[in-house]
């Protein structure tokens, strides 16, 4: 098997199924006293075991005929069959821009002349390839992917009309369809869903659908991924939604308290396939959480993360950081896709303007300096549908911040987003970054065995907007820290030291540097 990185360690073991690292974790534990802090650093030695064989993956999505669904296959087949279009610019080739695992780098050392040497991401351990994954799954609308595309006006028409044949064929399975969860405006593109109003019927239907699924396409491994309407936030509601028990037992009765969502991520960790929810409402109750932790299925969330909320990490990670201290952000968005019309009804408007608003919190919460224990920016987030505009989101977003001596400092920001073409390259991430993570295991000093990681999968924060983790451990949402998290730990499963960009050696003068 050729790799196109090799790691020369005695700490690092490559096989024909498995690259093994012996890896030093460094730490630094803190304990708080009367007259300060006391830091003492701790190491620690992980074995990290990544399984070499790419498996055969099936990528099924619930919301397969809307704009991201058509968009993201039709841009694989495009990828696949290397296709390319004249436009206004000249001739476009299909790509995969937007996704980091395709179109990212990452260091991976220095060479003997201390110059910094750069290699695609996935190409530090072994990743499915996008053209490989085998697309399928489910919509509430008939329509077949060819019309779903043309409906969606994401593609230019040229592009359009190459992809039409490939895909008129492509048509999603029935779907589970429970009208108070959405909003009422969707009720015309209901042509194809489940009948019926039991929900355990339902949910052996859409286990019954992963299986079929599996076995016709012959794949090793299937992954479901939620890129439909937002559904209304859920009351999570004692002896319902609160233990695996009662969450199955509630969907046996046809509970009217249970979400589509919640149905389809209980079927996929059920079939032992990860479930990653793309949209913001809280599908991950506490009883399907514990059901993914006992059969140690993954599962990630919530909500993309691609234009608007991802400068804003950004923005307030850059002021916090700058010792700048942000005290007003008002966020303002109207996009005319199906997103933006369901979006358009106050319960389902809730949902995202919870998963918008959380982003700031664990960098404010980083400095104590600016911001006293409670206090936060003053936050505002609107989004209107304006049919006109389609997949092309406006945002407009203003910062007010307190400067030095009490001046004011103020911000504005306009984003036109792309909203399909941003969010389809962060669904191939998630999903390949999900199946890296089912071959990766890992050895703790306190353990003989191997394990995965916790089922809730926060290693993909990096693309979403309010990152699902981990019960007691801290929420993350600083961009460029999420990022490092990935990398590093793709550093660590070769035996590389995570970046820490101190480049200590080039800060000497030269007459030391040439004898390091």
């Amino acid at each position: 098997m050729e790799d196109l990185l090799k790691v020369e360690s005695k700490h690092v073991a490559y096989c024909d199924d498995y690259i093994t690292s012996q890896y030093d974790y460094e730490t630094t534990r803190v304990r708080k006293t009367k007259k300060g802090y006391v830091a003492r650093p701790r190491k620690q030695r992980f074995t990290l075991r990544t399984q070499r064989r790419v498996p055969k993956t099936g990528l099924m999505l619930v919301g397969l005929g809307g704009n991201n669904g058509t968009t993201i296959t039709g841009g694989i087949i495009a990828n696949r069959e290397n296709m390319s279009w004249q436009t206004k610019e000249g001739v476009q080739r299909a790509d995969y821009v937007g996704s980091i695992t395709q179109s990212a780098t990452m260091k991976i050392g220095e060479d003997a002349d201390g110059k910094e040497v750069y290699i695609p991401m996935n190409k530090v351990v072994p990743m499915v390839h996008p053209n490989d994954l085998v697309i399928g799954g489910w919509d509430i609308s008939k329509m077949n992917l060819a019309d779903g595309m043309e409906r969606a006006c994401v593609f230019p028409s040229t592009l359009q009309k190459m992809l039409a044949p490939k895909m008129r064929g492509m048509t999603p399975l029935p779907a589970i369809y429970y009208p108070e969860f959405i909003a009422a405006n969707q009720k015309d593109r209901a042509d194809n869903v489940i009948p019926g109003t039991d929900k355990q019927k339902h949910l052996e239907q859409i286990r019954n659908d992963i299986r079929m699924f599996r076995h016709r396409n012959k794949l090793d491994k299937v992954i479901v991924l939620w890129t439909a309407n937002t559904e209304k936030m859920c009351e999570v509601r004692k002896g319902v939604h609160d233990t695996a028990k009662n969450l199955l037992s509630a969907i046996k009765n046809s509970s009217p308290h249970i979400s589509p969502s919640t149905v389809y991520a209980t079927a996929a960790i059920l079939e032992g396939c990860s479930y990653i929810n793309g949209s913001p409402q809280n599908t991950f109750v506490p009883g399907v959480v514990q059901l993914a932790s006992e059969r140690r299925v993954f599962i990630g969330g919530d909500d993309f993360k691609s234009g608007q909320t991802k400068m804003k990490s950004v923005m307030v990670d850059f002021l916090v950081s700058s010792g700048i201290k942000p005290v007003c952000i008002a966020s303002y968005n109207h996009l005319g896709n199906n997103d933006g019309k369901n979006l358009s009804s106050a319960a389902q408007f809730r949902s995202k303007e919870i998963s918008k608003s959380n982003v700031v919190d664990d960098m404010v919460n980083s400095n104590r300096i600016l911001y006293k224990e409670g206090e936060k920016p003053d936050h505002l987030v609107v989004i209107k549908y304006m049919p006109f505009v389609r997949d092309s989101k406006r945002a407009l977003d203003e910062y007010t911040s307190k400067i030095f001596m009490g001046g004011n400092n103020t911000i504005i920001m306009h984003n036109t987003c792309e909203d399909s073409l941003l969010a389809s390259p962060l669904i191939l991430d998630l999903v390949i970054l999900s199946e890296f993570c089912e071959r990766l295991s890992i050895k703790s000093p306190e353990c003989d065995e191997f394990c995965r990681m916790d089922p809730v999968l926060s290693i993909l924060s990096f693309m979403i907007k309010a990152p699902l983790v981990p019960k007691n451990t801290p929420i993350v949402n600083s961009l460029f820290r999420q990022l490092m998290c990935i990398k590093n730990i793709l550093r660590a499963c070769v035996g590389i030291a995570p970046e820490n960009s101190m480049l200590l050696c080039q800060k000497l003068p030269g007459g030391v540097r040439s004898k390091l």
